[in-house]
């Protein structure tokens, strides 16, 4: 088995390689992530999902003009943004 002596130098070049390769993979994530004002939108299985809820709750939500939704052709989308709005909305205990 041989034995290698890692120098001070040796531990900063390998600090600036992990540093850069961190840096390299938080830009490819910034750049896949959806960005804040880009509309993300959901249809209601995705919403009743994020929300744990079921249908018929969803649907009273927005019965009720808690969510906002559009509909399409028959499909309603609702925005991610919106939803969570209403979830900051509705927070309680919070800070």
């Amino acid at each position: 088995m041989e034995i290698s002596i890692a120098t001070q130098q040796d531990l900063m070049t390998f600090k600036e390689e992990i540093l850069q390769e961190l840096h390299k993979v938080k830009k490819e994530i910034m750049e896949k992530s959806p960005k804040k004002n880009e509309v993300q939108l959901l249809k209601s299985h995705q919403v009743q999902r994020l929300l744990s809820i079921s249908a018929a709750t969803l649907q009273n939500l927005r019965v009720n003009g808690t969510i906002p939704y559009s509909k399409v052709g028959g499909v309603i989308f609702y925005d991610k943004n919106e939803i969570m709005q209403v979830i900051e909305h509705y927070k309680r205990n919070g800070k």
